[in-house]
């Protein structure tokens, strides 16, 4: 079985070429294996299908469209397009199309680079361009998919293109480069890497005047069409001419290629290796296997050909989630050649989206701000493009939901993903999670003994368990409660402990300088799903177990109370224990600790006209 999509598209199955006749199907075809082994939505097809003016029944019309594509390509085949939500995904082994084909053999030539060998990885790179027949996409009837998925698979083509012309120069075979760079250069004049390439071959070939020239043309061309001046790396390319600094020279007959371990190729691409993550307390040693594994599954998972290895770290917000995620990353940051990108999606009011994101990453990843696409499928696109081959950790930290990571997700070729989240993220296809839970006891008084000093926690053992209890495991609340013990060394444990307990807002005790347990709780309250039409809301369901003030509750209680169904009920709680604000139930109740306690009754101090409850 072979998808052939590097020119004109086509299906090959046990020698036998399928065509695909049917013009929208075609569409779908493209769709699914340019976003081969990721899920692709059915409003996303609808855009591709009808140029981004979809009919009010266009869900129903992809799914008829998946249906004959599936009977066009028979049984064997067709049992590859899976449904998955919110669409559907292509299961394809590397081999299996000419675009993962391509993608391997980049992947190939990068490790090749890395490892010295400039020859082979030069031969990596031809085979790959060997793979293209034709435009690709010409005969897909979608300016839209043409628009974004053709420019994104075009400056694949370019990019590898410049990786192979890197290398041959790096072998000093620049006199046989020159008339195909010359070819390409009259094809995309405006594309200074490419004119860079062509003025280093015609110099270090003698013909430095050509070479001068050629920078004199393009600079002219470049302040006409463009009203810019040549950028950095090419005027630098200038001046190394001018000052006769990059002599010409020929290989000797004994002379290497290149020196072993270098990075020529892929460093003299000129693309920056960003270097993003943020500095981090300590490891809390409670958390010492979390992150064993999870630095395993990051450097040591196979993937599937089109995919990106992707790790979920969730749990309630300030169970240290983060802290986890970065003191991994910094740990498997060796293995990211290519540098590590980061960004905090819930630092925003609203949180960031990926639309945000992308220009900083873009930036980031060498693109000049004022060629940064506007359209956010095309940001997208040129985003897989430059990490496509590439050995990235991308780190995206406090996601809300998965529409927040999608776009962000790198090309496939080596690159890693690492998410934090309070959400499970259960439909990000293939990614393994990882529950952080709150510490036990004696993950507690460490962390507590760690900030005050252990012999302060041992002089006064009961009210530091007091004081734990409060805290409820959570690593933010510990912190905080030994920052406050900490400044105030007059105080005694005891004395604070009876502070937490006896404090009408709790809530107000667990404040230190910017740290604050409340704000981890109101996101959470805000992150809220909104019931169904004829369900109870679950923040109403909250208030109420405020105004109880009672440990747990079930869900017959909720029912009776609410004057709904069982089932209903049980909707509800589930909701608040999506959003960590309800413990999980055990023999049928659903359990608050004291920090959601006091938010809960804190939320029913607001509302004077609810009914008082008592768990039942």
């Amino acid at each position: 079985m072979n998808f052939l999509l590097l020119g004109p598209l086509s299906v090959r199955l046990n020698a036998r070429e399928v065509h695909v006749s049917a013009p929208r199907q075609r569409v779908v075809m493209a769709a699914l294996l340019l976003n081969a082994n990721r899920v692709i939505s059915v409003d996303r097809i609808a855009e591709y299908v009808w140029d981004g003016a979809p009919p009010p029944s266009s869900a129903a019309t992809v799914r008829t469209y998946v249906m004959r594509l599936r009977q066009s390509l028979g049984e064997h085949a067709s049992a590859r397009i899976l449904t998955r939500a919110p669409g559907y995904l292509l299961e394809l082994g590397e081999h299996e199309s000419d675009l993962g084909q391509f993608t391997a053999h980049r992947r190939r030539a990068a490790e090749l680079s890395e490892r010295g060998d400039l020859e082979g990885s030069s031969a990596e790179l031809a085979a790959a361009l060997a793979l293209w027949r034709e435009e690709p996409l010409a005969d897909i009837p979608s300016r839209t998919l043409r628009d974004v998925e053709g420019r994104y698979l075009q400056e694949l083509r370019l990019q590898t293109m410049e990786l192979r012309f890197d290398a041959e120069l790096a072998l000093l075979r620049h006199a046989e480069l020159v008339p195909e760079l010359v070819r390409i250069v009259r094809k995309h004049p405006l594309r200074e890497a490419l004119v860079g390439k062509l003025m280093l071959a015609l110099f270090r070939s003698g013909r430095q005047s050509e070479a001068l020239d050629l920078y004199r043309r393009t600079r002219v061309l470049l302040v006409e069409q463009l009203g810019a001046e040549p950028g950095a790396d090419l005027r630098e390319i200038q001046r190394h001419i001018l000052s006769a600094h990059d002599r010409p020279r020929t290989p000797g007959p004994a002379e290497p290629s290149a020196a072993p371990g270098s990075d020529t190729v892929w460093e003299r691409a000129g693309r920056p290796r960003p270097a993003q993550l943020p500095s981090v307390p300590p490891l809390l040693s409670a958390h010492a296997g979390a992150m064993a594994r999870l630095e395993h599954f990051l450097t040591t998972r196979a993937q599937p050909a089109g995919t990106v290895a992707t790790a979920v770290v969730t749990g309630r917000g300030g169970v240290g989630k983060s802290a986890l995620a970065l003191h991994t990353a910094h740990a498997v940051r060796e293995s990211s050649v290519d540098g590590q990108l980061y960004a905090d999606l819930g630092a925003g009011t609203p949180p960031l989206t990926a639309h945000a994101v992308l220009p900083r990453f873009l930036a980031d990843l060498g693109v000049p701000r004022d060629e940064i696409p506007e359209e956010a499928s095309e940001r997208e696109s040129l985003y897989r493009s430059l990490t496509s081959g590439r050995r990235l950790l991308v780190v995206l930290d406090n996601a809300s939901s998965t529409a927040q990571i999608r776009p962000l997700i790198p090309g496939s070729g080596g690159s890693r993903l690492l998410v934090t989240s309070r959400r499970r993220l259960a439909d990000l296809e293939g990614a393994h999670t990882l529950l952080l839970p709150p510490l036990d006891e004696a993950g507690s008084l460490e962390l507590l003994g760690s900030i005050v000093g252990p012999a302060r926690v041992g002089a006064e053992q009961r009210a530091a368990r007091t004081v734990l209890a409060v805290c409820a495991g959570l690593p933010l609340a510990i912190r905080i409660a030994g920052t406050r013990l900490l400044e105030r060394p007059h105080w005694s444990i005891g004395h604070f402990a009876r502070r937490l307990t006896e404090a009408p807002r709790l809530l107000d005790e667990l404040c230190a300088g910017d740290l604050g347990v409340r704000p981890c709780l109101d996101a959470d309250h805000a992150g809220l799903r909104r019931p169904a039409p004829a369900g109870v809301d679950p923040a109403e369901v909250f208030t109420a177990l405020g105004a109880a003030g009672d440990c747990s509750v079930s869900g017959t209680r909720v029912a009776v109370l609410f004057g709904c169904s069982e089932a209903q009920a049980e909707e509800a709680l589930d909701a608040l224990v999506e959003a960590n604000l309800l413990g999980a139930p055990h023999a049928g109740r659903y359990r608050l600790d004291p920090l959601l306690r006091a938010y809960a009754g804190e939320h029913a101090q607001a509302v004077h006209d609810r009914p008082f409850m008592r768990a039942g």
